[in-house]
């Protein structure tokens, strides 16, 4: 791990925001260091792991799970903050907080029809810019 921090240290002047996330920039230099340790210790015979190795999972996301869920996140939040106010807001308290339509059109003081249709409206084009 020592190393691959070196690495990046090393190389942070060519990091390039345009091709990929620091985070996925950070992995990939971690990954490929590790690949170099790898090769370099070369093919030795190891021992097989037991059987009751094998039988222990890691519950946990693995770290290309967790990667990706980041980087959706970050453009979940982005296309979120391109959407008009008036809808942003609903879909945040609905989706991140729990708000009912109802809830929701009280608190805006529009009629329930209304804050279905900014809901819907907002939700269409969120999906369009995720799917850009």
């Amino acid at each position: 791990m020592q190393e691959a921090y070196i690495n990046v240290w090393q190389k942070a002047a060519g990091f390039d925001p345009a091709r990929s996330s620091p985070i996925t920039w950070l992995a990939a230099l971690a990954r490929n260091k590790a690949i170099d340790r790898l090769r370099a210790r070369g093919s030795r015979p190891s021992e097989p792991l037991g059987d009751d190795a094998l039988a222990i999972a890691d519950p946990s996301a693995s770290a290309s799970e967790r990667l990706e869920s980041a980087e959706e996140g970050r453009l979940l939040a982005r296309c979120i903050a391109e959407l008009e106010e008036r809808q942003a807001t609903p879909i945040r308290q609905a989706f991140f907080g729990g708000a009912t339509y109802a809830e929701l059109a009280t608190r805006e003081g529009v009629p329930l029809g209304t804050m279905k249709s900014w809901v819907r409206r907002g939700l269409l084009r969120l999906k369009e810019c995720l799917q850009r």
